[in-house]
């Protein structure tokens, strides 16, 4: 038995799309088996994760399950259990940000479980259309360092293409499909279940909304065939922690000559030993003698590209003081501009002192001229 899929994604019944595909995300990125090698329970978890998604991103799946309960996929027609084995290779799941089911594609579908065939245009649209392909998304970590640099980021992983035999059109000769003589090319044919018109795949074609009579040899008239790629992303200079990059086209290969899904990368940024980052602004922490704050004179710090820098503290500088040092920041963005940099000042106390240096100080406190003295 599945179990119940809003209480494994953590959403409400009522719960919108939007924070269907969001729970999901987060919870496929926490159980990742990437994340989780041989965690045997995080492998299951994510497996529940995905089954659950299956059912609640599909409008009939989940009208269905709402009705019916885990009586509606008892004939098999419910959640892949394949859906646990990432079918792109490691460190990919499908991200529905960017073609994921939109209003208009939701009550489309509704209205296909009333007896209303989906239109688009004026021209019929089911199974047998062209579909885009889904999203992928995958997710990197870098060093501040990077950050400020940007790189290039090398992915390879394995996912299905469009066949290149075929066009994408599963066919022998690289054409598109005779239109299907039962359905019409809209995958769907109208079942009538006593006062109720419903719309089920077609039998004749399995809802494709097309009859292919010889296949293609190469991907045997899928359209697609899995292959082993490799991307190069640029990470331009000054990404912030939590950009998300898109490369259009490059996602998962689209269905009946669709086009091509895009592929996302998550940016994270690791934190640095030294800078702190406040957008586009770097901060560093310095202890320095009393003598230095209290007479003043120059310091050199090093910035985040390993340059140099001659900083002069103004006599009278005071604890938690922040020196600016502007244009050795992080890159804008904004063509050859930088942030700044900020010198947090503490101090250095000794904790070891010659008679000598005692007596100085000793000296030194005697001559306060107020009651506050010179701390």
């Amino acid at each position: 038995m599945n179990k119940n899929p809003y209480e494994v994604l953590g959403v409400a019944r009522d719960a919108s799309d939007a924070d269907i595909k969001k729970a999901y995300h987060k919870l496929v990125l926490k159980y990742h088996p990437d994340k989780n090698p041989g965690d045997k329970t995080a492998e299951e978890k994510f497996k529940e994760v995905n089954n659950a998604f299956d059912i609640l991103r599909d409008p009939q799946k989940r009208a269905a399950y709402d009705r019916y309960g885990d009586a509606a996929f008892a004939g098999g027609n419910g959640a892949s259990a394949g859906m646990g084995g990432n079918p792109f290779g490691d460190g990919f799941h499908f991200d529905m940000g960017g073609g994921g089911a939109g209003m208009e594609d939701i009550l489309r579908e509704a209205m296909r479980g009333f007896g209303f065939g989906g239109f688009e245009g004026g021209t019929a649209r089911g199974g047998g259309a062209a579909q885009r392909g889904r999203d992928l998304l995958d997710e990197v970590e870098i060093s501040l360092r990077d950050a400020f640099f940007g790189k290039t980021h090398t992915v390879k992983f394995t996912s299905n293409v469009k066949c290149e035999k075929c066009g994408g059109y599963g066919t022998a000769d690289g054409k598109p499909a005779p239109v299907c003589p039962r359905c019409h090319g809209t995958g769907y044919v109208n079942v009538q279940r006593g006062f109720f018109a419903m719309q089920t795949p077609c039998p004749e074609c399995n809802g494709l909304g097309h009859k292919i009579d010889k296949k293609c040899p190469d991907c045997d008239g899928s359209g697609t065939v899995r292959k082993t790629r490799t991307l190069e992303v640029k990470i331009p200079a000054g990404i912030e922690d939590g950009a998300r990059l898109r490369l259009a086209g490059q996602g998962e290969a689209g269905q009946n000559g669709g086009p091509a899904g895009d592929f996302y990368l998550d940016i994270r940024v690791h934190p640095d030993e030294r800078f702190v980052r406040n957008g586009n602004d770097l901060i560093t922490h310095i202890d320095l003698p009393f003598t230095t704050l209290a007479l003043g004179g120059e310091i050199d710090v090093e910035t985040i590209d390993d340059k140099q820098l001659s900083v002069k503290v103004p006599a009278g500088t005071q604890v938690g003081e922040k020196l600016r040092v502007r244009g050795h920041g992080m890159p804008t963005g904004r063509g050859s501009t930088f942030g700044d940099l900020y010198i947090e000042i503490g101090i250095n106390i000794p904790t070891k002192l010659t008679e000598k240096q005692k007596k100085i100080l000793t000296e030194f406190s005697e001559t306060k001229t107020s009651k506050k003295g010179w701390f």
